[in-house]
């Protein structure tokens, strides 16, 4: 892959025409979380949104584990003055600044901290035998990477309730009917559902495709009448693009659109 990303020791990167290609490498810990690994993935997942020729990317862990957690032992005893200056976590933060969408394949376990960066990623594809589920509750915790607040929002107060309280992993299966996850597929199929869904994405204008997701991670945040009006400004951004033109000449014209991504 090109030198832009340097030799990253626990994440792979890969480029299929305008998708970029990022797995979690840290096998014998099953993808655990540690600070090297998540430095690493912000840097390649931002270099990726920083380059014009990749429009969707998608973000997978390993056969067993999409990502099994966050690396307790590089917690375990540590106070609450070092975990508060050290602020590992608002790293972790910055996958949601990312501009293009990212999908998610998951194999495998996807507990705690790899739930929590699956559902930063925009959409999931899942494999069947995939198992979600935030058990921070078992080891004296709360989930502290978004999870409360994500799942919340994906599944509901009293499905987060549970889940989240128990601790109770869950199957791809009721993932799908929760409506956390998007698609279940079998498990050796993951990467090429994923890798098509993100192919279809990234031909899509752009401009266009980062506004709208823009637009719909607006609406988790505000109230319906500032979310319409965010909305209504982002389409009249479009305006200014050269794929809104070339769009919707091509439309009138009866033809396929040729983007510029422009």
């Amino acid at each position: 892959m090109d030198n832009i990303f340097g030799n990253p020791q626990y994440v792979r990167v890969e480029r299929e025409q305008r998708v970029g290609l990022v797995q979690l490498h840290r096998p014998e810990a099953l993808n655990a979380l540690n600070g090297d690994l998540m430095r690493e993935l912000i840097q390649v997942l931002e270099l990726l949104d920083a380059d014009p020729t990749i429009g969707c990317m998608v973000l997978s862990g390993g056969e067993k584990a999409f990502a099994a957690g966050a690396d307790i032992k590089q917690m375990a005893q540590a106070s609450a003055i070092e975990m508060l200056s050290q602020d590992d976590l608002a790293v972790w933060d910055r996958i949601r600044l990312i501009k293009k969408p990212i999908v998610a394949a998951v194999n495998g376990f996807a507990l705690g901290g790899g739930c929590e960066v699956a559902m930063m990623c925009d959409l999931i594809i899942a494999g069947e035998n995939a198992k979600f589920g935030q058990p921070e509750i078992n080891i004296g915790v709360i989930p502290g990477a978004g999870g409360t607040q994500r799942l919340t929002r994906a599944v509901g107060k009293a499905k987060a309730m549970e889940l989240i309280l128990t601790g109770r992993p869950f199957k791809a299966a009721e993932a799908l009917e929760l409506g956390l996850i998007n698609k279940v597929v079998a498990d050796d199929q993951v990467m090429t559902e994923a890798k098509a869904m993100a192919h279809t994405i990234a031909e899509k204008p752009a401009v266009a495709v980062q506004l709208a997701k823009k637009a719909i991670l607006k609406a988790f945040e505000t109230t319906l009448e500032e979310g319409l009006d965010y909305e209504r400004k982002l389409f009249y951004l479009n305006f200014a693009t050269a794929d809104q033109k070339e769009g919707m000449q091509a439309f009138q014209e009866k033809r396929p659109p040729v983007w510029k991504h422009t």
